[in-house]
């Protein structure tokens, strides 16, 4: 039987979701699997790809064959590197944890009645696009009434 590590889609229209899993090669795209060995979210920022290297080793080992596709997701992750004995590659990039929306909007709350300071947590690029108009405003009135004046 000849098994192949591929991708399984999931997830909406123009939103794809993909799961690895090792299958018969003879089977649908999205059929039957014999394992789950990890996922890819490719519409994510950074991409999402998470992958047990334990298994896929394992599958790897035996002599499943990786799609193309998979065989770049395993490069990306340095199991590839690992099946054939290479140099690790340069580590992924993670996305910044977020922000715990509760914690944000109990700070909210307590400044909008007034038990506490605002928060400091406004991005900086906010603050300087809201500071760049009151400064230019002032000097563009006085031009505007004195060209008011002249037509006048």
């Amino acid at each position: 039987m000849a098994v192949k590590i591929r991708l399984l889609r999931m997830g909406k229209i123009r939103n794809p979701q993909y799961r690895i899993v090792i299958a018969d090669s003879r089977t649908k795209r999205d059929g039957r699997a014999i394992e789950f060995v990890g996922v890819y979210h490719p519409k994510e920022d950074p991409s999402v790809i998470e992958v047990k290297s334990d298994r896929v080793q394992y599958w790897l080992s035996v002599g499943a064959q990786p799609s193309e596709a998979v065989q770049r997701l395993l490069e990306l992750t340095g199991d590839w590197q690992k099946y054939k004995g290479l140099p690790a590659p340069p580590p992924l990039k993670v996305a910044p944890e977020r922000a715990d929306r509760k914690a944000a909007y109990e700070a909210e709350a307590k400044a909008a009645a007034g038990l506490a300071e605002a928060p400091a947590a406004k991005p900086a690029k906010k603050a300087a696009k809201t500071e760049a108009p009151k400064t230019e405003a002032p000097a563009e009135a006085p031009a505007a009434t004195a060209d008011a004046g002249e037509q006048a």
